[in-house]
């Protein structure tokens, strides 16, 4: 297999060949060590990547699962893996070792994945774009280098778009998946809360906010890798509600009825919208209304946006204090904090003076919302929104020079419609609809009722049949030309 036939082909495809006896694991695993050895130092993605571990894997894999065997990136967000070093984008926790696996991890070793490095993030996951100084610059966006590929999930999302894997691991707390799906151009699901496990360490993420996922170029390979995730662990605090089958398998039932799907073309707080970004939602409206679907445009519903941004910079704070002290509680002297970028020094000095009245009436902001947003959606199947305010950020345009407060409250302008999905608990995916004038990705975001995770794909595969985005693919510096790639459809 060479590198082209190799990037022609989503996660299953890859998975088709493997079982057919095409492609070993091997040659699979070489076609990934070599695209990122080109592409990597251009774009800056991969912050621990062990090719012996890939290869060793590789070497002694067994074809199992859905994905059979194929490489697999961890993001570098604190997903614990025996054996892959991470630092949690942070040089203070360099070198950051954890002897044992997640469930997450577990589940995607079952289902076929081998996982031989790790995706840049910005520091503990706190920022729209990917720009750690612990990862000696820039995470940059494979279809223009002086933008940014979106965070936190940012490394992943780059390693995607640039060919290096099909399928990566990411994580959602205030957008963090859909984020970097809208910059780069890529497929990217937040699952309803509960339905991905948290465990076995942890019970939940920033207050319930955040939730692990995947990255991918076809919808069907999230619903893939969604089979193999799914499901509460023992012990699980909450879980979403039962799903009816496989998400995969459900890709393939037709819609029984027209659906109805409110649509935002407005921000919350008069929060500018960039013409790109209403032009994709509206557009992407028109592909539903090509498909027999009924798009009606609604009010925002009275959500109070600036004490959710305060309540989310509450907790989020909270949880750098949590993290930082389990490090530091016991060290001499305060020399670590020079570790820490200005934004989440101030993030951690905020969290550690905050009352727990604070972190309780945060978290039931973000029950409200819960409330608000199926109030909103009563009587429509989805809600079709802009992903992102802004087309991709120029790099360094939202710096961490400042204090967390304002840092954040810049962040929330960029991803007004995001963070709200994370309070409310509802599956969200950013699908790539549009590109502007630029040649830049315009995402559009997809909102589904709690636990209708199914549905979101099975509406999501059907606009990939429509507007199919798989074969758009960023050249990279020279390094290679984009080239055909197979296309999906779906009854």
């Amino acid at each position: 297999m060479n590198n082209e036939d190799y990037q022609a082909q989503d996660g299953l495809g890859l998975a088709g060949l493997l079982r057919g006896g095409e492609v070993t694991p091997a040659e699979v695993m070489e076609c990934a060590l070599d695209i990122a050895a080109q592409v990597n130092p251009h774009i800056n993605a991969l912050c621990h990547m062990d090719p012996d571990l890939g290869r060793s894997l590789a070497g002694a894999a067994t074809l199992k699962g859905r994905f059979g065997a194929l490489p697999m990136l961890l993001k570098d967000s604190g997903l614990a893996a025996k054996g892959l070093t991470h630092s949690l984008g942070s040089r203070l926790f360099a070198g950051l070792e954890i002897p044992l696996d997640a469930t997450v991890t577990e589940r995607l070793v079952a289902d076929g994945f081998l996982p031989f490095g790790r995706t840049t993030t910005p520091e503990f996951s706190m920022a729209p774009t990917t720009e750690a100084r612990a990862n000696g610059g820039p995470t940059r966006n494979p279809w223009r280098p002086d933008r940014s590929t979106g965070g936190s999930s940012g490394g992943a999302a780059a390693a995607v778009a640039a060919g290096i894997l099909p399928v990566a691991h990411g994580s959602d707390g205030g957008g963090s998946i859909r984020i970097p799906a809208s910059c780069c151009g890529l497929f990217g699901l937040k699952p309803s809360r509960g339905l991905v496990p948290a465990g076995p360490s942890r019970g939940e993420g920033w207050g319930g906010l955040a939730t692990d996922g995947v990255l991918s170029r076809s919808v069907r390979d999230t619903a893939a890798a969604l089979d193999g995730i799914a499901g509460a662990d023992p012990g699980a605090p909450y879980a979403a509600p039962a799903g009816a089958g496989s998400f995969l398998a459900g890709l393939e039932r037709p819609h029984d009825r027209p659906l109805r799907l409110a649509m935002w073309t407005r921000a919350f707080d008069d929060i500018p919208l960039h013409a790109d970004c209403l032009a994709a939602v509206l557009s992407a409206a028109q592909v539903l209304r090509d498909l027999g679907h009924e798009v009606v445009e609604t009010d925002l519903p009275p959500i109070a946006f600036a004490k959710f941004v305060k309540a989310q910079i509450d907790v989020m704070a909270t949880n750098a204090a949590v993290l930082v002290n389990g490090k530091v509680r016991n060290a001499p002297d305060t020399s670590w904090q020079a570790l820490l970028e200005p934004a989440i020094l101030d993030a951690w000095d905020r969290g550690r003076r905050l009352s727990a009245e604070d972190y309780v009436l945060a978290i039931t902001r973000f029950h409200t919302i819960g409330r608000q947003m199926e109030a909103a959606m009563a009587g429509f199947d989805f809600l079709l929104t802009p992903t992102l305010c802004q087309p991709p950020l120029p790099l360094g345009e939202m710096s961490t020079d400042t204090d967390f407060v304002t840092f954040r409250t810049a962040a929330s302008r960029y991803t007004t419609f995001l963070a709200i999905i994370n309070a409310s608990g509802q599956p969200a995916a950013s699908l790539p609809l549009s590109w502007n004038a630029e040649g830049l990705p315009i995402g559009v975001q997809l909102v589904g009722h709690f636990g209708a995770d199914a549905d979101l794909l099975r509406l999501s595969a059907r606009i990939e049949t429509a507007r199919p985005w798989f074969d758009r693919r960023p050249a990279i510096r020279g390094v290679r030309a984009a080239i055909p790639c197979n296309t999906f459809s779906y009854s």
